[in-house]
C-alpha cells in the first residue's frame, strides 16, 4: 500500500514556508501516531493482565477520575449504549472492581463507584511506567514540562471533540 500523509498535516499550512517548522510538525505528527498505538497496546495488556477488557479497564479509569456515576451518566461520557453499560457494570461488580451503591440524595438512583482495593491492585501494574514517566520528566524544565502540558491538553480537547463529532455525541 502507498505511503498516504496523515490526515491531520492537512490541517496546516503548506510545507515550504518554514523547512524547520515542517520538519517538527512531521516529528509531532509520527511520534503522536506511535504514542496512540503504544498507548492503545500498553492499556490493553495491563487490562489482560487485570483480567478486564479494554472497555472495562478505561471505565474504572473514568470512575477513578470522575467519582461515583449513573449508569446513564456512565453511558454518556463513554459513548456507549445504556444497555452495553448495564452489562459491563455487570462484569465489573462481578469481578471485584465496582460496586453499585444507592444515590446520597435520590433513593431512586443507583451510583457506580469503583472499589478502592480493586483500583490498586491494577494501580501496582502502572509502577514501572509511572517511575519511567517521572524520569523523563527529570530531563525538562518546569518551563518546558508546561508547553507540554499544554499541548497535551489541547490535544486531548480537540480530539474529544473529534470523537464526538464522529459519534453525534456533545463533548464535555
Amino acid at each position: 500500500m502507498p505511503e498516504q500523509q496523515h490526515p491531520a498535516t492537512a490541517a496546516h499550512p503548506a510545507p515550504g514556508a518554514d523547512h524547520h517548522r515542517d520538519v517538527v510538525l512531521a516529528r509531532i505528527y509520527e511520534a503522536g501516531r506511535e504514542s496512540s498505538a503504544v498507548t492503545v497496546m500498553f492499556h490493553s495488556a495491563i487490562a489482560e493482565k487485570a483480567g478486564l477488557g479494554a472497555t472495562e479497564s478505561k471505565t474504572l479509569d473514568l470512575l477513578q477520575r470522575s467519582g461515583p456515576l449513573t449508569a446513564k451518566e456512565l453511558a454518556e461520557r463513554s459513548g456507549l449504549a445504556p444497555a452495553s453499560v448495564t452489562g459491563l457494570v455487570d462484569r465489573l461488580e462481578r469481578k471485584g472492581f465496582v460496586r453499585r451503591v444507592q444515590h446520597p440524595t435520590d433513593r431512586r438512583r443507583v451510583l457506580v463507584e469503583h472499589r478502592p482495593e480493586a483500583i490498586g491492585r491494577l494501580a501496582e501494574l502502572f509502577e514501572d511506567w509511572g517511575r519511567e514517566v517521572g524520569e523523563l520528566c527529570d530531563e525538562f524544565s518546569t518551563e518546558e514540562l508546561e508547553v507540554v502540558a499544554r499541548f497535551l491538553t489541547g490535544s486531548t480537547a480537540r480530539q474529544r471533540a473529534a470523537a464526538a463529532r464522529l459519534t453525534d455525541r456533545p463533548t464535555d
